[in-house]
């Protein structure tokens, strides 16, 4: 995908939540709970393993700012915090963007395993033992 159409470098300002030079955090357009969250570099880099110190520095600090927000906000119980790098690993938009998902009471029958069950078969460790 070429940064002429890839969705996050073209993102309209209007969708910022929070940035700064080096990168910025929208709500995710197809939420997974309410307050789902990404926190996207501004270079157009696809994997977390190619951006440099001062962007992951900037990425983490919009992620620790966009968990106090969405505390103050919508006062979840937990959160998941993940990357999809990579096809096979579900990546489908080829800009590196970090998930910041809310968690609620209720919101899953069982959260136990939590990002394990990207691979439902290996998720659940332990009831099998």
């Amino acid at each position: 995908m070429s940064q002429l159409i890839c969705p996050f470098c073209s993102i309209a300002s209007a969708r910022i939540v929070d940035s700064d030079d080096l990168a910025f955090t929208v709500r995710d357009a197809y939420p997974v709970s309410t307050g789902h969250t990404l926190i996207i570099p501004r270079r157009h880099v696809p994997s977390f393993f190619q951006i440099d110190d001062a962007e992951r520095q900037s990425m983490l600090a919009l992620l620790s700012a966009a968990k106090k927000e969405l505390d103050r906000l919508f006062h979840p119980t937990g959160y998941n915090v993940g990357i999809n790098d990579g096809a096979d690993a579900g990546q489908t938009v080829p800009h590196l963007h970090i998930h910041l998902i809310p968690r609620y009471p209720g919101d899953r029958t069982d959260p136990r395993g939590g990002v394990r069950w990207v691979l439902p078969e290996s998720a659940d460790y332990w009831s099998r033992r």
